[in-house]
């Protein structure tokens, strides 16, 4: 389901409506349909068959992202012509929270997907303590730097020790039955850097074949002491 703005743009807050929207052929299909079309016309704009734009389009429609514009009559088959019900689409938290990547599903350390998935529970549960808390601050702290390796056996070689590293100090201050102790949640990420400017890496960005500038090693490291409700 959707909710109109004035604005012409609609928040999405059911999850499966979400799912729908967020699929990369549908997406396009959206914004191609700002402008009503048919699915022989957004086969053609997109590069698709006719079956598989009618495919998607027929989930658009079932989640209201897509509504009938009319009907149109061609030698012995109805051409229906189709249009986005908003120019724009914003998926809400609470949808968003059902459609994102459960890190538990992929638990492997060394996948894209499972980082991706990670950032995810981590914008969500920081986000929620951020609501609840209200005006005051949330205890958090956080590790941010940049460190250029040299090959890759080098970057196995920190990623290893690193791993051990956290491992022992976790080790040693964890008490799971400690009386009125809270629970934190650690989240330890390394990837590669994009260049300045964000656009999207070459294939050896981020390795030992990237070219760019050598900026020092650094860290910076953030922290909020401040107990949430």
């Amino acid at each position: 389901m959707t909710n109109r703005t004035a604005a012409r743009t609609a928040v999405i807050e059911d999850g499966a409506a979400a799912a729908v929207a967020l699929d990369p052929v549908r997406a396009r299909l959206l914004r191609a349909l700002r402008e009503p079309g048919s699915a022989t016309s957004l086969a053609v704009e997109l590069g698709l068959t006719r079956q598989k734009v009618n495919y998607h389009l027929r989930a658009l429609e079932a989640h209201g992202l897509v509504e009938l514009v009319e009907e149109r009559r061609k030698g012995n088959m109805t051409e229906r012509v189709l249009r986005a019900t908003a120019s724009a689409y914003v998926v809400s938290p609470q949808a968003w929270a059902l459609v994102a990547p459960d890190p538990e599903r992929e638990p492997d350390r060394v996948s894209a997907q499972w980082l991706l998935a990670l950032a995810a529970r981590l914008l969500r549960e920081v986000g929620t303590l951020i609501t609840r808390a209200g005006r005051k601050r949330v205890a958090t702290f956080a590790v941010d730097g940049e460190i250029r390796f040299a090959t890759a056996a080098d970057r196995a070689a920190f990623v290893r020790e690193l791993g051990e590293a956290v491992t022992e100090l976790v080790a040693r201050h964890h008490d799971a039955t400690a009386p009125g102790g809270r629970p934190h949640r650690l989240v330890v990420a390394l990837h590669p850097a994009l260049p300045d400017g964000g656009s999207p890496p070459g294939a050896g960005a981020g390795t030992e074949s990237d070219t760019g500038p050598h900026p020092e090693p650094h860290t910076e490291s953030t922290t909020r002491t401040e107990e949430p409700p």
